[in-house]
Parts: structure tokens; sequence; C-alpha cells
């Protein structure tokens, strides 16, 4: 079996072949095994993996309390399972051998659904009917008749969507925290200047840790020795790997690609950021949609009627018809189907890096018909570029960029960034600076070669007594108009340039506001910015939004969002969600951009993983599908229960028509609900990975071949 587990890894060169034959043969590394397994399992979704991997590996980011729970749900609905299958296997001995056999499954009818009967109780004591009321007299009815099959078979189906429903919810609770990836079982402790292989759980503040390229880091902390670059962007959104040297912060999850560095240990275990981000994942899909909450409504205020009715036709259809007239309602199965929607979708987003808090969001989204951006960090980019370059005296652009560009070398702010971009554009050659002193907040002093070099802002070259010319008063004063920057260049006391820096229009932002535009729901899309007039108008024009509202402070936002809801909007809030809390609060859903690494505090409903505009769409999409799905899942689950009711009164059907009519309506619930997972089935690429690929026929066959003759 080994040879031809290696075969397997052998003939498909695009994935480790190290990873697959752990993933397949349970070899105990702790650094690979379970990413292993997880994305070989998101590759290849035919392959025969056991659940209780995915269920480990949840269960490391839970709650001891949280750990039984899921443990006591998983047992509990397996032994129901079992006993309905005998129960069911007693009655239909007694239908097809000898009737006193069905007897036998009367202890498993009054077992398996003992919290219904409980909970019928309950609302009798308090003078009230529901949904456990009409399933303890159908079940009851059933006995007494002597339907002891019908009873069994009903049970039975009941009890394997339950099951099934719990295994959905697991899979997705597992897939949303398993977006961070899973930490290692063991790191290397350093002491004593040894590294020793130490458990993680073993792990305290204040321990250094060695981590070495390709392992993924374990906790939270402070880089104190080493260089190397990390792969965040399952944290961050960072499309670039980080370089991190002494004093950088680095995080759980997180992967080392190239270097090695110690790491002075500051959070540990459920402490780190991303062990708090699975714990707020963990509870978005605990949340009852509005449709969830609909179909229970709808479920419960059609129970008196339904007992009403069934009374009523009593003396006409007689116990038998009654009977069967109350069981065509169809009780419990809508909160079988629509959570079992909501949870495929939030599991396809999370794939999409699209990280739902609040299920309910989806609910809510397809009602949208106003959308506010916020400007900075949401329409535009956090690093400006060059919009032109003003020179005095007898210096040009390249020179006056090649001052600043130096200067700026070993910044990493974004000024710096654009700065030191435009200068790589125009393949500029950067002199080697001698020393330099930077003052946070105003500028940087630096000697190249025999100069003095300052760059900076106005202030800072007023602050040094440095030379201004008497144009560049004019030039400050357009820039502040237009909501540009201006960074000034001196050399040798007197200012030689000015570097004049506008926001960047997110390069996604066009075709997304175009896309927003042509939905049908949609009605208006505004911009609130702090900025002045002139800029906010001139994006609004350039992006080809109609509102807009200028030189709103932080706290006015929510004010902007209050007005609209007033007017009767239903409001989408997308910001960056570092200074608009209260607004995406104020919204009915609420969008940031920030990135997976505020999902434990961000006030949004919605976090873009990637921290662009690109997925906004996509929300969209989800939201309408989600709509149309749980519609379509009312009218499958509904309809069984309208021609059973039709039947039992005009056409004489009995209690074996309407279960099977309301078993097909609701196993036709839960197959509508799958759709969304079958029809991206095929989307494996987990965002950030490089995983792009999509499984093909030859992939496909030659694992079942290989498997095959195991």
């Amino acid at each position: 079996m080994q040879t031809l587990i290696e075969q397997a890894a052998d003939s498909i060169p695009r994935y480790p072949r190290r990873a697959f034959l752990e993933a397949l043969t349970d070899t105990p590394s702790p650094s690979l095994i379970s990413q292993a397994r997880s994305s070989l399992q998101k590759r290849f979704p035919f392959l025969p993996f056991d659940s209780s991997v995915r269920r480990q590996q949840l269960t490391e980011m839970l709650s001891a309390e949280e750990k039984q729970r899921m443990i006591e749900a998983n047992r509990e609905r397996d032994q129901a399972i079992v006993i309905a299958f005998i129960s069911f296997g007693f009655a239909t001995a007694g239908q097809l051998l000898f009737w006193p056999l069905g007897l036998l499954s009367i202890p498993g009818i009054l077992y398996v659904p003992r919290p219904i009967y409980q909970r019928t109780y309950n609302l009798l004591k308090q003078g009230k009917v529901g949904v456990p009321t009409l399933f303890t007299l159908t079940a009851l009815g059933c006995i007494v008749s002597g339907y002891f099959w019908v009873a069994s078979f009903g049970l039975l189906i009941v009890s394997l969507a339950f099951k099934y429903i719990l295994q959905v919810t697991e899979e997705t609770r597992y897939n949303l925290i398993n977006v961070f990836q899973a930490t290692p079982k063991f790191v290397w402790v350093l002491i004593d200047d040894q590294e020793i292989k130490t458990p993680i759980e073993e792990i305290a503040i204040g321990d250094v840790i060695v981590v070495h390229a390709g392992e993924a880091i374990p906790v939270d902390g402070s880089v104190i020795s080493g260089m190397a670059t990390v792969d965040q962007k399952f944290l961050t959104g960072e499309a670039r790997p980080a370089e991190k040297e002494s004093g950088d912060p680095v995080f759980a999850s997180t992967v080392l690609l190239s270097g090695r560095i110690s790491i002075s240990v500051e959070k540990a275990g459920h402490d780190t950021t991303v062990a708090r981000i699975g714990r707020v994942l963990n509870d978005t899909i605990d949340y009852k949609s509005s449709v969830q909450l609909r179909a229970n409504t709808l479920a419960d205020k059609t129970v008196l009627p339904t007992m009403v009715v069934s009374a009523l036709a009593l003396p006409l259809l007689g116990p038998m018809g009654a009977l069967a007239l109350m069981d065509s309602h169809f009780r419990y199965k809508l909160s079988f189907v629509v959570p079992l929607s909501l949870m495929n979708f939030l599991n396809i987003a999370s794939q999409q890096g699209i990280l739902i808090k609040d299920g309910r969001s989806l609910d809510l989204l397809s009602q949208v018909d106003t959308i506010v951006f916020d400007k900075t960090g949401t329409l535009t980019d956090e690093q400006p570029h060059i919009h032109a370059i003003h020179t005095y005296g007898a210096y040009h652009e390249d020179q006056v960029l090649t001052y600043a560009a130096a200067a700026e070398y070993r910044q990493t702010h974004p000024i710096a960034q654009a700065i030191l971009e435009a200068a790589g554009q125009r393949n500029l050659t950067l002199p080697q600076i001698e020393d330099s002193a930077y003052k946070i907040g105003y500028g940087l002093t630096v000697h190249l070669a025999s100069n003095l070099v300052q760059v900076g802002s106005y202030r800072f070259m007023e602050a040094t007594d440095v030379s201004i010319p008497a144009e560049l008063t004019q030039t400050q004063t357009a820039c502040h108009e237009l909501g540009h920057s201006l960074v000034l260049v001196a050399v040798d006391g007197a200012v030689v340039g000015a570097i004049e820096l506008a926001p960047t229009i997110r390069p996604e932002a066009r075709a997304i506001i175009q896309n927003l535009k042509q939905r049908p729901n949609i009605q208006s899309i505004s911009i609130i910015s702090g900025d002045q007039e002139t800029p906010t108008r001139k994006l609004a024009q350039e992006l080809g939004i109609d509102q807009y509202f200028a030189e709103i402070l932080p706290e006015g936002k929510a004010d902007i969002i209050q007005q609209l809801i007033d007017e009767g909007r239903f409001v989408c809030y997308v910001g960056d969600g570092i200074n608009d809390s209260i607004a995406l609060r104020k919204s009915h859903v609420s969008i940031s951009l920030r990135g997976a690494s505020t999902v434990a505090t961000d006030t949004a409903q919605i976090i873009m993983m990637h921290g662009n505009l690109a997925g906004l769409p996509t929300v969209f999409d989800y939201a309408h599908d989600f709509y149309i799905n749980t519609n379509v899942a009312f009218g499958l689950v509904l309809l069984p229960m309208f021609i059973g009711a039709g039947g039992v009164v005009f056409l004489g059907f009995g209690l074996f028509h309407t279960t099977i009519l309301g078993v097909s309506g609701l196993m036709l619930g839960l197959g509508n609900s799958m759709v969304p997972a079958i029809k991206y089935r095929k989307l494996v690429h987990q965002p950030g990975t490089g995983h792009d690929t999509i499984v093909t026929e030859a992939d496909a066959d030659t694992i079942r071949a290989l498997l095959a003759q195991t």
C-alpha cells in the first residue's frame, strides 16, 4: 500500500509530495499533517478522509465547554440514529412478517424524540401549543392507531437530517476557522542556547522560541534576533511577504518563507490574535437568520389552525383522516433546510476570503438599496502616487526625486514607498547616505556626498530655517484645495523642489462601482469623506458616483447614515473600520476592508480578508443567491403540505401518503440547500495560498485507480 500511495504522490507534481504522503498514511509530523490534510481535502474532495481529523482540529479552537457540547451533540445524534434504525427495522418486520414485532418499535418512537415531548409538556404548562405539540400528537396517534412503520420511518429520516445538519455545521465551523491555518503541535524553545522541542501547550509568556523557514509561527510576539520574510496574507491581507527583523511584531499562523528568527512570546494559545478570531468566527453560525426566524414563526403560527382544522374534520374524515391532516403540517422541515443553506453560503464565502461574522447579513444584503463608501482607505489606496514634481532654481525633476528617494530609502511608510516606486520607474541610481536623523512627523535630514539634504513637510522646513521660495506658498495652497500633499526637498538650506502626492484610486474601484450601479435593487451610491469638497467631488466624478458628503468628521459619518435611514433607505456602509466604527454600527449592513487582523475587534458584520473591494460584487451575488435559494426551499417544503392536506380531504389520503409527501419535501428542501455547495464544488482556491487549481479528471482518475488497488 505504501508503494501505491507513493505512486499517487508522484503522479501529482503540483502538490507537495511529503504532505500528500503524510495526509494518507497518518505519519505524525506536527508541522505539516494538519495543513496537508486540509489542503488535500480541498483539492480532492472525493478522497475518503474521516471527519475525526477535522473535529480534532476544530476542538483545538474551542473552549472546554464548547468542546464538551460538541462531543455530546455528536454522541446523542449517533445514538438517536442507531435507535431509530432498530425501531424502523422492527416496524418493517412487523409490517412484512409478523405484526407483533412492530410493537418493539414503540420504545424507540418514544425515546428518540423525548426532548420534543419535554418541550410539549413545558408549553402545556404555559397554556400554549407549538410545533412540539403537533409532533407529539402525531407520534402518539401513530402508536395508538398501529402505524408503527410510518412513525419509525419519519423518525429515522428526521434523525438522519439532524445528524446531517450537525455535520454541515461542524464543517462550516472548521472551514471558517481554518482560513487562518493550524498552528503546529510542537515548537523549538531556546534554553541556554539550545533549541528544545516543546509541546505548544507548555509555552508561556516570556519564552523565546526559534522558527525556521517553512514553519508556521505558533505565537504572537516580537522578533528579538534574526531576519526573515513572513507570509501573513491570511491575517493582514498583504499580498507581499513582510520583512521582519529585531523589534518587529509577528503573529500566530503566519508562515516563515525564508530566514530564521527568535521570537519573544507575548501571547500563546487562546490569547493569540488568530485564536480570538477563531472564537469570533465560531459564533458566526450561531446567529439565526431572519429567514430562519420567519420559518420558525410561520411554523408556530400555523400549528393552532392545523389543529383546529383537524378537529373540525374529525366528524367528516374520521380519526385517521384527522390525524393525516395533522401530519401534513411541515413542522420542523424549514428549520432544517434554511440553516443548511446559510451554512453553505458562509462556507463558500470563507473560501473566497469573505468572512461573514453575522449570518443575518446575507438576508439583509438582498434588501440594500443604498451603498455608502468611506473615501480614504476604501476607495483609495493607502499608498499615494506622485502627481507632479515642482522644481526651483537650476534643479530638474530627476535630481529632486533622487535626493528624496535616497533620503527615504530605508523608510517603509506609504509616502516613502510612493517616492521610491517613482524613482524605480525612472531607473534612477540612488547615492548612499552617510547618516540620518529622523524627526517623527516632520522630516529627514541626511548627508549625501558633500550635500546636506532635508526632506519633509512645509512646517519642517520652517522649523529648520530652510529658505523657501515665495512661489511655493501658492503651490501649497493649490495642493491643499485639491486634497494633495507636498513633500519638500531642500539641499544645503534651500528648497530645490516639491513632490506633489495625490491619493491613488484603488484599481478595482471603477469596475466595482459600475457593477453595483447595474444591480436593479441598488438605487443610490454615496461617498463620505473627511477631505475637502474639491478632492471628494473629483473622486466621485471619476468613479461615476452622484452623491457625496465632504468634510465630515468621524462622528458625523454616523449622522449621515442615520439621515439616510430616516429617509427610508436600507443602507450598507463600506469602510476601513478604523475611524468609522460608529457608522458601521448604525448601518443595516456593514463591510470592513481592514483585513483579517481585526476580525476579533472590528464592528463590521462582513470582513474582506484581502483588504480590497474585489469581493464586494461576490458578497451581493451570494446574498441574491441565498434569497432565491431560501424562497425555493419554502416552496419545496410547503407544496407537499398543501398537496397532502388537499389529498386527505378530496382523495382519501392517509398517514402513509402524508408521511411520504412530507419526507419528499424535506429531501427536496435539503437538496436545494446543497445546490450552492454543488455549484461551487470545484472551487478549491484558498485565498493567498497559490493553489488556484481545479481538480482535473486526470487527477481524479489517477487517485481513484490507485486507491481502488489498495
